[in-house]
């Protein structure tokens, strides 16, 4: 069933912790195999959990459609058939990266794919979802039509040209679209783990443009991966498991769930506090729960059944 892209105005987030991915890139062994796309190829490109930091980067430029496949699938082999086809008929604005599910764990964990194939695009660093299994081709160019739209939105319009096929398994050569200067100024920031200035730079945005729905995502993740800097998976659990009233280390953990894709743990740990805390916790827990809702990303189903229950618990 296919999840159609917002039209307009759209926020590019998931429930997907794509920065550990990042953080684990190295130089990638392509996979093999009779249908998986040539690796000389630099609109149909081979990734997989150690390689996919480079394809994250170059959705900063092109919107890219990652296809989740494996070999013993039938139905996903003759979809890549498909997507690649599609793919090259955009020349060169999108590009189609292709993940074998056996190969890459951490991809299916983190997208939380429950069926192969299954197909999202990357806009900017930031997951869409579009369909798991089959689709018919105009179902599936249609989508593509619309991730276009919804990249030239938040300026992601590059183009790359295609390789010539000499066998070498080149990183692919985007044609660079300029990033607005306070996205770029904050992209370095984070590159260089200075989560203070990047978000600096982010607030600076949003005051220039209050629906810049992409510097408000990025303040959002900026915040939390701030928040979560310098501190280990084991002293978060165990300090939160230590003082289940503490609130701090209640929040802290529930970031690490939404950093890690475990959303409804996270928003259940808060929501199930609230109506025990006082006037201040509650405000605490109120802005902490929309900012986390940014994060996700605010059309996400979760956040709807979220926001329904802390509706309910304040009126």
């Amino acid at each position: 069933m296919t999840n159609p892209i917002p039209p307009s105005g759209a926020a590019l987030r998931g429930a997907v912790d794509l920065s550990a991915l990042v953080q684990r890139q190295q130089a990638s062994a392509a996979p093999g195999g009779a249908h998986a796309p040539s690796s000389a190829d630099r609109i149909v490109v081979e990734t997989d959990d150690t390689g996919f930091g480079a394809v994250l980067e170059l959705s900063r430029t092109v919107p890219v459609v990652v296809a989740l496949w494996a070999s013993w699938s039938e139905p996903s082999q003759a979809l890549l058939g498909v997507l690649e086809r599609l793919v090259r008929a955009r020349d060169g604005r999108l590009v189609l990266a292709a993940a074998d599910a056996d190969r890459s764990p951490q991809l299916v964990q983190a997208f939380q794919a429950q069926a192969i194939p299954t197909v999202v695009a990357l806009v900017a660093g930031q997951p869409v979802p579009l369909f798991a299994g089959e689709q018919p081709d105009d179902v599936i160019s249609q989508l593509f039509d619309q991730l276009l739209e919804l990249g030239a939105q938040h300026g992601v319009s590059g183009r790359v040209e295609p390789g010539e096929g000499d066998g070498q398994a080149d990183a692919p050569e985007p044609v660079e679209a300029p990033l607005p200067p306070l996205h770029q100024e904050a992209y370095e920031a984070i590159e260089r783990r200075d989560y203070e200035a990047a978000a600096a730079a982010y607030r600076t945005a949003i005051a220039q443009d209050p629906r810049d729905a992409l510097a408000v995502a990025g303040l959002a993740q900026v915040n939390l991966l701030g928040r979560l800097a310098g501190k280990t998976l084991d002293e978060i659990r165990q300090a939160a498991a230590a003082a289940p009233d503490d609130l701090a280390a209640q929040l802290d953990v529930v970031d690490l769930d939404v950093s890690g894709g475990h959303v409804d743990d996270g928003f259940d740990r808060l929501l199930t506090m609230f109506p025990s805390l006082d006037a201040d916790g509650q405000k605490l827990v109120r802005e902490r729960l929309v900012e986390l809702f940014e994060v996700v990303g605010t059309e996400d189903p979760r956040v709807a059944t979220a926001r329904r229950r802390l509706a309910s618990l304040l009126y």
